[in-house]
């Protein structure tokens, strides 16, 4: 069933959940384009979970692949506030995502656009379509600063 809320704006709102919990505040959801359903979402839970590897884009690929019953996740779409690391890039290069859409970008942890460029390496056998949501990428970006600002005080 379509969601009320677009899919970034549902990732936002998870990224807030995060950051209330303490995590840094990403949020990830993978929607399937044809139908417009959310299948799998996720938020920063490293702390939380005890996990290193608890990122929300991992979350939301774990979610999708047990709600499909299915490790490929080949024509589907992530949503994410962030930039994906290089390690949530591998993931998403193993599961066959069609597409990525991320907020902010992230030119120190960034695996995409920035760091390793992960999907450009000539290792990486599935590189699924990138863009940047331009319309979100402040209100990403401002979550993440208004996080971090709060911890230093």
């Amino acid at each position: 069933m379509p969601t009320a809320l677009s899919p970034m704006s549902r990732a936002l709102e998870l990224a807030r959940a995060a950051a209330t919990a303490g995590e840094v505040p990403v949020g990830a959801v993978i929607i399937d384009p044809a139908t417009g359903e959310i299948v799998g979402e996720g938020a920063n839970a490293p702390v939380t979970a005890h996990d290193p590897t608890a990122h929300a884009e991992i979350i939301a690929l774990r979610s999708a692949a047990a709600k499909l019953g299915n490790y490929r996740l080949t024509g589907l779409h992530l949503y994410v506030t962030l930039e994906p690391c290089a390690m949530c890039a591998g993931a998403i290069s193993f599961a066959r995502i069609s597409k990525v859409i991320f907020g902010a970008s992230d030119p120190k942890g960034g695996g995409v656009l920035h760091g390793p460029k992960f999907f450009s390496q000539p290792t990486c056998h599935w590189r699924p379509a990138v863009e940047q949501d331009e319309s979100n990428a402040v209100e990403a970006g401002d979550i993440l600063r208004d996080f971090f600002r709060e911890r230093r005080g």
